[in-house]
């Protein structure tokens, strides 16, 4: 007689081979949403619920290619199959109407997918290999971020830009409320910041500090006779005289531990003494959902194959483990700052 297997109770190691195969196959899980996304299939089952012969005709894919990403989607959750008729999960929603999930999938997708494969060997050499597919034997990332490809520069910056933009408006009300005459925004970015600030006090004066190479770009844009502009590499360089505020968003988790214990050192030994130092980060251990968490960690990832190969999004406590190497001390905490659960910390000298 034939055995046959009866599905009865699922047994947690055979659970867990079934959780071991969702992450070997994982990266073709995700082109398999990209080439979805590609072809308007999620968007086509979004509005009308359709059969494979409507999808091919809608989307124009032949049944080959319908067939085959609709059964990985229906594996996958991102599908359901109602009679004849396939229709989107709410997983699958996401990827047309959650802002959040659209700017990591294509960061993942045009920053960091090539790149990944490198990870091991930047873990061994602590460098970003998997950025150099990209822009050759550049140190980090952030020296050539004028020169990636348009699709990943794109991505890189909406991704860089969706997260701590939200916080703005709140943390220029915590800045200011010391009326600083001078603000210095290290890791400027493109200067988003800066226009916000400039709109906020219209008396202050903005300095932004970045490396020479992004300040040049900044100034293509940026004019404001309140805006000064510092070109400096903060691991190599002195910073200038520091007074008032300084503000740094995202920014000491593009450094190792002992480069943010550096760069806190020489805020201090720039700063006057009744200076304040504003820190904005979404620390790994301070994170009320779930997806915020499994997100950063990752991010982590990131910094290792493609920004410098050797930083990571840290804790809170990690941070203020520095902080304190630094002789520096925490005067107060600003927690749940915009929609995204990140901390403000408001440093001192000690």
């Amino acid at each position: 007689m034939k055995y046959r297997r009866v599905k009865r109770h699922i047994s947690p190691q055979v659970k867990a081979l079934a959780d071991a195969q969702r992450i070997a196959f994982a990266p073709l899980t995700f082109q398999a949403v990209n080439a979805m996304l590609k072809f308007g299939i999620i968007k086509l089952l979004e509005e009308n619920p359709s059969t494979v012969e409507e999808i091919m005709e809608n989307c124009n894919v032949s049944k080959y290619t319908a067939e085959t990403l609709l059964e990985t989607a229906c594996a996958a959750g991102l599908v359901i199959k109602k009679d004849d008729k396939y229709i989107n999960s709410l997983v699958a929603s996401a990827f047309l109407n959650n802002e959040m999930t659209k700017v990591n999938f294509n960061f993942v997708k045009d920053v960091c997918y090539l790149g990944a494969s490198e990870l091991a060997n930047s873990f061994e050499k602590s460098e970003p290999m998997g950025c150099r597919k990209f822009i050759g034997d550049y140190e980090t990332i952030y020296n050539a971020l004028h020169l990636l490809p348009d699709d990943m520069k794109k991505s890189w910056f909406e991704f860089d830009h969706f997260y701590s933009d939200r916080c703005f408006e709140e943390v220029l009300k915590i800045i200011f409320e010391s009326s600083p005459d001078e603000v210095f925004d290290i890791g400027g970015n493109t200067g988003k910041f800066e226009r916000a600030c400039l709109e906020f006090d219209k008396n202050c004066i903005v300095n932004m500090i970045d490396l020479p190479e992004n300040i040049e770009e900044a100034k293509k844009h940026l004019k404001n006779d309140r805006l000064k502009f510092h070109g400096v590499d903060v691991l190599k360089s002195d910073m200038p005289h520091i007074k008032g505020a300084v503000f740094m968003s995202q920014f000491l988790d593009c450094f190792s531990e002992e480069q943010v214990v550096h760069i806190l050192t020489n805020i201090k030994k720039s700063m006057d003494e009744d200076t304040k130092i504003f820190i904005l980060e979404p620390f790994t251990d301070k994170q009320f959902f779930e997806g915020a968490a499994y997100s950063l960690v990752h991010i982590s990832l990131y910094f290792t194959c493609m920004a410098n190969g050797k930083s990571k999004m840290y804790s809170e406590k990690r941070i203020i483990e520095m902080i304190e190497k630094a002789g520096l001390k925490i005067y107060k905490r600003h927690e749940d700052i915009g929609v995204h659960d990140y901390t403000l910390l408001e440093v001192v000298s000690v």
